[in-house]
């Protein structure tokens, strides 16, 4: 729920229309970076389970894991044709086998392409990538190239399937090492499989958690819905705004399972629907944090409405939708890869703080509405207003504790080693919103007594009243020996009239 971690509505629109490739990873005239003494492109890191492979079948089959190259090309320009060239590589490794790749000479500075020192050696070609057979499988990593012609403007590798027989996260770079090759660029595509689909292996249990997620949604709906439809006439404000963000996670949760079933399907990724599933989340991400905030302030329970303070809890939510629709959008559209998160700081910083400054702000009202209650004694508003408490200082500690865990696994997996479990630290902050959720349900569930918990004008009067003296006495509801004859009212101090409907309202209550 505390989850610190998004594209205006104008993005929405224009992108609803368009797809963008899955796990089919597309080079669009893709140029080349120096990094050391060799140029690089990253052509893609996926994790990736072994499959079963039929060494008899053209094409890897269903149940097959493999990586495919696709019509890959090199251009340069007429410019920088006149001459031939040393190899474009493209090297596929397992993350355990990175320091197989590169060396040094005498202990010195270590390189990716092979210099003139190490070819005296003997261990590399000099103008070729380093590298060296691993021990548990001599033929990794794969290394493979093209090289150009003299007069020639594009080098095309041959279409090549490599086939996975180790569970690993595995990474793709095209290299060259010839600095008169900086202007060339990368064009084609290649396709990444898992046995049970095109999802990468880092998403791939999120599509089956998400399919769990709408299952509790619909129940925990089923549950508030029917209590809702019975008790109907009972409901008040609050209700209703717990009613709104039920239906959104519904709705959510089933955006997302459908988003990453289709990618998982066809190997491409549906942007239309993961910009929904974006913005149903961020919608419901808002209203819930709003929720909260109203609660605490007591609207609809203690209150009536928010007065002065609507408009601010309104710019607030606006803005913490926005900061967090960028955010989400950036991380989530048309990533294809199963690296770790790829939005920067400067989209991640404002959410944070929005967070921060909504928490604050919920636990200052939540302590001023609770004063409030105790002061005048309205008892069972203040017992589910503890409980309220409680729970929402147990999902403080429980979300602090989990951020020191996720900067924990962030700082020990630099290099994605441990990306079968990574699926776990996104899981938990929709477990933890989701049973706050049910919290809430259950305190504030429709029912004959609801109207118990609601605002009434005799409340109001008790919160809102400071005059010196009240002149409006209610009979009592219970007969007593000690009530006057009189039916004339007459003034009392502010004080005894206070304590009068005090305990007016505990009878009410």
């Amino acid at each position: 729920m505390f989850r610190v971690h998004r594209s205006i509505l104008l993005c929405v629109w224009l992108f609803t229309s368009l797809i963008v490739e899955g796990s089919v990873h597309e080079y669009k005239g893709e140029r080349f970076v120096g990094k050391g003494n060799a140029f690089v492109v990253h052509g893609g890191s996926e994790g990736i389970y072994s499959g079963n492979h039929n060494e008899n079948s053209v094409l890897p089959a269903n149940g097959d894991s493999y990586i495919r190259f696709e019509k890959i090309t090199f251009r340069r320009t007429q410019e920088f044709s006149n001459f031939s060239s040393g190899l474009v590589q493209a090297i596929v490794f397992e993350v355990e086998d990175r320091e197989l790749v590169g060396g040094s000479a005498y202990g010195g500075q270590r390189a990716v392409c092979c210099t003139a020192d190490l070819a005296k050696l003997g261990v590399c070609s000099e103008g070729e990538i380093i590298h060296r057979p691993s021990t548990k499988d001599p033929s990794w990593p794969q290394v493979f190239g093209v090289s150009f012609n003299i007069d020639e403007l594009v080098a095309t590798f041959p279409s090549k399937s490599i086939q996975i027989s180790s569970t690993g996260m595995y990474n793709l770079y095209f290299m060259h090492c010839d600095p008169n090759l900086k202007e060339v660029v990368v064009e084609g595509k290649t396709i990444w499989k898992n046995p049970s689909g095109y999802l990468p292996g880092r998403m791939a249990p999120l599509m089956r958690f998400y399919g769990f997620m709408s299952l509790a949604f619909v129940i925990l709906g089923l549950f508030w819905f029917s209590q809702y439809a019975r008790f109907w006439r009972e409901v008040f404000p609050l209700q209703n705004c717990i009613t709104l963000v039920i239906t959104l996670g519904m709705f959510e949760m089933a955006f997302w399972y459908f988003d990453y079933a289709e990618f998982n399907e066809t190997g491409i990724r549906p942007t239309g629907i993961t910009i929904w599933a974006v913005t149903f989340g961020t919608i419901k991400l808002t209203v819930a944090r709003l929720v909260l905030l109203m609660v605490s302030m007591g609207y609809g329970v203690v209150r009536p409405t928010l007065g002065g303070l609507t408009s601010k809890v309104i710019l607030v939510g606006v803005t913490f939708f926005v900061a967090s629709e960028v955010l989400e959008l950036v991380e989530n559209v048309g990533t294809v890869s199963d690296l770790s998160g790829r939005a920067r700081l400067f989209l991640v910083l404002p959410v944070s703080m929005l967070d921060a400054f909504i928490i604050i702000w919920i636990f200052k009202s939540l302590s001023a509405t609770l004063n409030k209650l105790q002061a005048k004694r309205m008892m069972v508003k203040l017992d589910i207003y503890r409980k309220f408490t409680n729970a929402l200082a147990v999902a403080v500690i429980v979300s602090v504790g989990w951020i020191c865990y996720e900067l924990y696994f962030k700082a020990n997996d630099v290099y994605n080693e441990r990306w079968q479990n990574a699926w776990v630290i996104p899981a938990f902050w929709r477990v933890l919103s989701f049973s706050l959720l049910c919290v809430i349900c259950a305190l504030w569930a429709p029912s004959q007594n609801s109207m118990r918990y609601a605002y009434s004008d005799d409340a109001s009067d008790e919160f809102d009243r400071d005059d010196g003296a009240l002149t409006l006495i209610k009979p009592s509801t219970i007969p007593s020996k000690d009530v006057r004859s009189s039916l004339e009212p007459r003034p009392v101090q502010a004080s005894n009239g206070a304590s009068n409907s005090d305990s007016e309202e505990d009878k009410t209550q």
